[in-house]
């Protein structure tokens, strides 16, 4: 009955029983093709045209009734995917890396496409890898640019940090490759923090996963236009998280397309040695310390201990933010009459793959070390520091290897291992 009401609203009634002697339903409509039309008898070329645009009219019907119950399906089961924005998107702080090969243009004239395509795959790797383990989030990309996310899908408290360590290390990586021509590759990278919708963006022609929505991946392509090849450029955002662990260079206010009023930019120039991160993100002045009046009564008493040559070891722990860094410092103010030394170890999530960075990084501080140091140079001032303890040219020479330093004139390792089996035997 569903096909003949069909038929009878076409005015074409006179077809009711060739469709229905050939078993022709409102499921099987879809399927009819020009030739099944004449095959049942359809013979007016007019005709034939005016039912095979019903039945597309029909057939969109069919799949705009689909996607709208489309979400009732994805609850009722769910193994299926929804693809509703408004379920899968939600607000997040975000930080944005915006990573771009510098030159490309110049590349893509003077190269084959198969050469340039292996370039461009080299770097996006590249970039990818670093990302990756920084715990960031290639979102997409766009030629020989590279979007990625901190803070989705997986956040951490420290995401701004993680994504301007990742700049540093994509413009220092990016650089190490080289084009066909053996001219190094250079990048340029910008970064932004705030606030996005982020999720899948569903549109006509199919589904942009995880596009974040919002200011933040402009700005943070607009400042990747803003540095020169080989650096990176954070928005201010990016800056008051990141505090004093990095060395920046303020770059002024710039008028940025898109944005209404001057946008400030800052360069960051390379990573602050020996900084802690209480100290390097806490305000100037910290707040009034509350409570606590056990633990360090317990800790004034054990330094009374130390001091009367009774060593003494303490360890604080718990969750983080609960105040261990801030019950070190309020102790370090109890003590600051009192002749004591005080150290600092830091050890960081991001350098589990190198357990002896917090000895290194120490070593780098207490030597004096500078970004621009020549080799040479830091061999120098690490001997000038070494020499307050030991007059061994080996043992410098051990503690420069751990420092990546070259031994150059200087003698060679001493042989641990024949040492060790010395001191086993006897």
């Amino acid at each position: 009955m569903e096909i003949t009401a069909w038929l009878r609203s076409l005015d074409l009634e006179c077809y009711e029983p060739a469709f229905l002697a050939n078993d022709i339903n409102m499921d099987i409509l879809p399927q009819l093709t020009a030739e099944d039309l004449r095959d049942l008898g359809v013979a007016s070329v007019g005709h034939r045209r005016k039912l095979l645009s019903a039945i597309a009219t029909f057939c969109h019907g069919l799949s705009s009734s689909a996607s709208k119950s489309a979400p009732l399906l994805s609850r009722n089961r769910p193994d299926e995917r929804s693809h509703s924005t408004t379920a899968e998107a939600e607000r997040r702080q975000l930080t944005v890396v915006f990573c771009d090969l510098v030159g490309s243009t110049d590349l893509s004239t003077r190269l084959d496409p198969e050469d340039l395509r292996e370039i461009v795959r080299s770097y996006q790797d590249c970039c990818a890898k670093i990302i990756d383990n920084l715990g960031g989030h290639v979102a997409r990309y766009l030629g020989d640019g590279v979007l990625a996310y901190f803070g989705y899908p997986k956040a951490y408290g420290d995401d701004a940090e993680r994504a301007v360590r990742a700049g540093l290390d994509l413009v220092k990586a990016v650089g190490a490759l080289q084009s066909h021509e053996g001219v190094p590759l250079q990048a340029r990278v910008g970064i932004a923090t705030g606030i996005v919708v982020v999720g899948d963006l569903v549109g006509t022609y199919g589904i942009d996963e995880r596009t974040a929505i919002g200011e933040t991946p402009n700005l943070a392509a607009r400042l990747q236009t803003l540095a020169a090849p080989n650096t990176t450029v954070i928005a201010e955002s990016t800056r008051r998280l990141v505090g004093s662990l990095f060395d920046i260079r303020d770059l002024g206010e710039h008028h940025l397309k898109g944005f209404t009023d001057p946008v400030p930019a800052w360069q960051v120039v390379d990573e602050m040695l020996g900084a802690s991160c209480f100290e390097a993100l806490r305000t100037p002045s910290l707040t009034l310390f509350v409570g606590r009046e056990t633990e360090v009564a317990l800790l004034l008493d054990l330094w009374q201990y130390a001091k009367a040559s009774q060593g003494q070891v303490v360890l604080v722990s718990g969750e983080p933010g609960i105040g261990k860094s801030r019950l070190v410092c309020a102790l370090r103010e109890r003590l600051s009459a009192e002749v004591h030394a005080f150290r600092v170890y830091q050890c960081s999530p991001l350098r589990q793959n190198s357990p002896l960075f917090p000895i290194i990084s120490r070593l780098e501080h207490a030597a004096g070390f500078d970004r621009n140091d020549a080799p040479d140079a830091r061999i120098g001032k690490l001997a000038a520091l070494l020499s307050k303890t030991t007059k061994q040219c080996d043992e410098i020479a051990l503690i420069a290897d751990l420092l990546g330093l070259p031994i150059g004139h200087h003698p060679p390792l001493p042989d641990l291992r024949a040492r060790f089996e010395t001191l086993f035997h006897a």
